[in-house]
């Protein structure tokens, strides 16, 4: 049995069989064409092999680096488009015909296409081969060809060999202000810090800290020497030493003491006079005014001594007393004055000292950093003079290279290859393997074509299409021939017709599917011309002849009645009143003749309004008491591409019968009709 892709074909082979015979006269010209064509003129093959090239002496490392290897090169870089144009200029031929004919192999057999380079066991070399009509062109375009690729790559050589001396011409000026600035700053800082790596080196910071402490330690013995002395004077003269500095200054002015000697007079005559005379008596008043103008003049001489009028220096109030000193004891004074004067200079000196070695300390502390940016900055100087010395040597090697520029490449062999010999045509050969090729080709355009068509031409491809959308098979039903019945429909008209067992089948399995026999059915396709109309006039056929009162209701008001097959024939003016006609069902409902227990609802012909129709009370009314007078209905509704007449009857009925037929339905109308009934 053949599979259902091959039934398939030979169905598409059927419908396109104009394309098979076609493809064979395509074929067979094609081949006739190329038979009757002469035959191309011999072709010239030209050589040439190019080999690694050295220069006899080398003196620079610079002058073997720049070489490009010869295991580097690719077809773009050794052939490019300007050496094509100017070989193209020099014989007459276009470049792009001049690249066609060339192939170029390159190290280890790879071609120009892959455009790498392989390396073999040999030496490397690279192959030029170059075809042509004529022998001399062939020659020409090849010598001309080879001879500029060693140019080129001489030129390519020397051009890197330029940039390298550039590149170093400019990096050299900037290597070099580095170098001197890494110099500056080492000799800035053996400026500012190299006696102190010194001294730490000879060990003098050492002994500068040691000393400092030394003289710490005398000074210190020295100060407590004093502070005892001083001590010892304050307490024999009971003054401290800005006291004592006041009194010694004080008594040793002579002004001060003939003033205090005047004022001690004046104090003894006022003793004796202020026995005898009352305070009030003009000599009392007098010798006072006197005491008192003495006493301004000695605070006045006081604050003289003192300097600064009393502000500069402290100056104590009681001078008479402050201004008594005694030479042994303004002596003593005087000592403890200095001594005072000398503490507070050896405090000073403490003072710097302390400093000083905190500062030689911390110079101590600080010597590794010191030393460690020093060795920084020292071999920092040495990179940048390693650096610029390199470029330096670079830069001569390189200019020493220029006299040993040569190209990478060298012709090692140019020749002209003996011509390929032809064999000749074989004119039915290639006139049969036409023919043969044009059936292919006629053969793929017919499946092609019938894969682009969306159209369902087996019963297997509908089967697994209706499979696909979830749509459950119900049966597959025989075309009935227009003969099976005299007035030519094909109807089961006759009770012992062969097509009845497979409506009874369909029957049978409505029942199974929904567990009795729907009461209402609704019979519609996703397109015309399916057999929509067919199935629902034979299944009502088959259900009255089994005993059931089946009523077949025309619910397509948008194509004319087909009662009249069934033997019905209806009064013209039904269509001019549609709801009228359809309020009355006993006067609507026609008994067909032909088949017992049959009755039909023929329809009112095309309406322009049928979905107003068929949405109308009187049209419900109907339904609802046909299912109520009958055993089984049968609606014949319009297709589901038509119109949607079809989804506004179905909730009126029990189930909905999907019609298809293979040569007709169409793929993506099946699709749109399961989302409709969906």
């Amino acid at each position: 049995m053949a599979s259902p892709i091959v039934k398939r074909y030979f169905l598409a082979v059927n419908r396109y069989k104009w394309l098979l015979p076609v493809g064979l006269a395509l074929g067979v010209t094609g081949a006739s064409f190329a038979v009757s064509q002469p035959d191309p003129p011999p072709m010239y093959t030209v050589e040439a092999i190019l080999v690694g090239n050295q220069p006899t002496t080398v003196f620079s490392t610079t002058g073997t680096e720049i070489r490009q290897p010869i295991e580097t090169f690719t077809a773009d870089s050794l052939v490019t488009e300007a050496m094509l144009n100017n070989v193209a200029q020099k014989v007459g031929l276009d470049s792009k015909k001049i690249l066609r004919n060339l192939k170029v192999t390159l190290p280890g057999g790879e071609s120009a296409k892959d455009k790498k380079a392989a390396t073999s066991a040999g030496p490397p070399q690279v192959q030029l081969t170059y075809r042509d009509t004529e022998e001399n062109r062939a020659k020409q375009v090849m010598q001309s060809l080879a001879e500029q690729i060693v140019q080129q790559s001489q030129g390519n050589n020397s051009a890197r060999l330029k940039a390298i001396i550039e590149s170093l011409n400019q990096r050299i000026p900037k290597a070099k202000a580095e170098l001197n600035a890494a110099e500056q700053q080492l000799e800035l800082y053996d400026r500012t810090e190299g006696p102190t790596l010194i001294a730490a080196q000879n060990g003098s910071l050492s002994g500068a800290i040691s000393q400092s402490e030394n003289q710490q330690r005398l000074l210190g013995l020295e100060l407590e020497r004093i502070n005892a002395e001083v001590a010892s004077l304050q307490s024999k003269l009971g003054l401290d030493p800005n006291q004592a500095y006041v009194s010694s200054a004080l008594s040793a002015d002579p002004i001060i003491a003939n003033l205090r000697a005047q004022i001690y007079q004046i104090e003894s005559q006022l003793a004796i006079a202020g026995k005898d005379l009352t305070p009030a008596h003009p000599r009392i008043v007098e010798l006072t005014q006197q005491k008192a103008a003495l006493d301004e003049q000695l605070h006045q001489r006081a604050r003289e001594v003192m300097g600064g009028n009393g502000v500069a220096a402290p100056f104590q109030a009681n001078v008479r007393q402050d201004s008594s000193l005694d030479p042994k004891r303004q002596e003593m004074a005087n000592q403890l004055v200095a001594l005072t004067t000398q503490r507070e200079g050896i405090v000073r000196q403490l003072q710097l000292l302390s400093r000083s070695r905190q500062d030689l300390r911390l110079q101590l502390q600080n010597l590794p950093n010191k030393q460690l940016a020093r060795t920084r900055l020292e071999d920092q100087f040495k990179l940048k003079k390693v650096l610029h010395d390199q470029m330096q040597a670079k830069l001569i090697d390189a200019k020493t290279a220029e006299a040993e520029t040569v190209s990478s490449l060298s012709i090692a062999q140019l020749s002209a290859l003996p011509i390929e010999p032809k064999p000749p045509k074989n004119a039915p050969l290639m006139i049969l393997v036409g023919g043969v090729v044009g059936l292919i080709v006629g053969a793929g355009v017919i499946f092609l074509l019938d894969m682009m068509e969306g159209t369902v031409y087996t019963p297997e491809d509908l089967r697994d299409t209706l499979r696909q959308q979830d749509v459950p098979l119900l049966g597959m039903l025989p075309w009935i021939p227009s003969w099976e019945n005299g007035n030519g429909a094909p109807l089961l008209l006759k009770a012992d017709s062969p097509y009845s067992e497979a409506y009874e089948r369909f029957r049978s399995t409505l029942r199974l599917a929904e567990g009795t026999l729907p009461k209402m059915l609704l019979i519609t396709s996703p397109i015309t011309q399916e057999g929509k109309t067919t199935v629902a006039y034979n299944l009502a056929i088959v259900a009255a002849r089994s005993g059931k009162r089946t009523l077949l209701i025309e619910a397509d008001l948008r194509s004319p009645s087909r009662s009249q097959d069934l033997g019905v024939m209806v009064a013209a003016e039904r269509s001019q009143e549609p709801l009228r006609y359809y309020s009355q069902i006993s006067d609507c409902i026609q008994w067909v003749p032909d088949v017992e227990n049959l009755y039909i609802i023929p329809s009112v012909g095309i309406q322009s309004q049928a979905s107003s129709i068929l949405e109308s009370n009187e049209m419900h009314r109907l339904l609802e008491e046909a299912q109520g007078r009958f055993d089984f209905v049968v609606l014949d509704a319009p297709s589901l591409g038509q119109c949607n007449d079809a989804l506004l009857l179905e909730p009126y009925t029990d189930g909905l019968v999907l019609v298809t037929r293979p040569g007709i339905t169409q793929k993506k109308s099946t699709d749109r009709s399961d989302r409709a009934a969906q």
